[in-house]
């Protein structure tokens, strides 16, 4: 393996000075292979600092390399980071859901996170192992997601503070510096929500009317809940985690796609953070350029019952 990332680093320096991407093999599960691309900034930040980047589509659809996911990671590059946009597993591609069999929907749904967070750790672990041929330095490396994306993210970290099984992958110690979940969830196996040690800083970006990755909470059974942003804030304020919140007022799903639009936001709690500042901050948010799509008013049965109802444009987005 050394002798392969070698021989890719080669590579990865005559394509960076073509703005293309590096594909790495970090992992094959359930004989899936799984692949990341790296895309290298042009001028890097002083601090090395990386981002691992999820996308979105409901555990059904997306890719690394898609038209979004390309966009974002070039975004994240002109502003100096070292990006790496993963594959994971999609727990509900071909999925037929129905109403009739909405509980085993909900199982089919725990289990779609469940093996995005096995890939999510494993990916982090190829990083950690090969940080030093990549150039990447392990405390400053920032996990971001869109959507299944931000819920996976977001749920990683969740099971790296409470140590469960799903996480085993991640090296003993290892945290997150800053994780940015636009519109993500924590999705648990009872009533409950907490942490058991403390998350990594986390920026939150979620609108208020969201009914796919739900704002505050869907209480997806009995016994199971997604906890949304508002819900999550709610318990880092509670325990003085150190946080940021951008709430997006009138604004559905949309928000998923706003990484390119926010880079200002997130770059600056990135910076304040691996500088050593505690931060806490609240805002509620507007922004009459940014216009509603179909996915302001789409919610969760749309998507999963009613096939989606964006157009395709706007799905590649998410």
């Amino acid at each position: 393996m050394k002798r392969q990332i070698s021989i890719l680093l080669v590579l990865l320096a005559a394509c960076a000075a073509s703005g293309q991407s590096v594909t790495y093999h970090y992992a094959t599960h359930d004989g899936h292979p799984l692949y990341m691309d790296c895309y290298q900034p042009d001028s890097p930040r002083a601090d090395h600092a990386a981002v691992l980047y999820v996308f979105g589509g409901g555990f059904i659809e997306g890719a690394r390399d898609s038209r979004g996911s390309r966009r974002v990671c070039e975004a994240l590059a002109t502003r100096g980071f070292q990006v790496y946009a993963i594959d994971y597993r999609l727990g509900l591609k071909g999925t037929q859901f129905d109403t009739v069999h909405l509980l085993k929907s909900y199982r089919l749904f725990a289990h779609a996170i469940d093996i995005a967070v096995e890939d999510c750790s494993s990916a982090l672990a190829f990083l950690c192992v090969h940080a030093e041929e990549l150039g990447v330095d392990t405390s400053r490396i920032v996990l971001m997601g869109s959507s299944a994306g931000a819920i996976t993210v977001l749920q990683t970290d969740y099971a790296r503070a409470n140590a469960l099984p799903v996480a085993r992958d991640l090296p003993q110690g290892f945290r997150p510096a800053v994780v940015a979940p636009y519109a993500g969830a924590i999705y648990t196996h009872n009533r409950q929500m907490r942490y058991a040690t403390p998350p990594a800083p986390t920026i939150f970006f979620h609108g208020t009317t969201d009914k796919i990755v739900h704002y505050r909470r869907f209480r997806s059974s009995l016994h199971t809940s997604l906890f949304g942003a508002d819900r999550v804030v709610r318990c880092f304020k509670k325990n003085d985690y150190p946080h940021a919140i951008l709430r997006f007022e009138e604004r559905g799903h949309d928000v998923a796609a706003y990484m390119p639009y926010t880079l200002d936001e997130f770059c600056a709690f990135v910076d304040l953070t691996l500088s050593g500042r505690r931060i806490f901050y609240d805002a509620t948010c507007r922004d009459a350029a940014l216009k509603p799509t179909k996915w302001s008013k789409m919610n969760i049965f749309d998507l999963y019952l009613g096939g989606g109802k964006a157009d395709k444009k706007e799905k590649k987005q998410h």
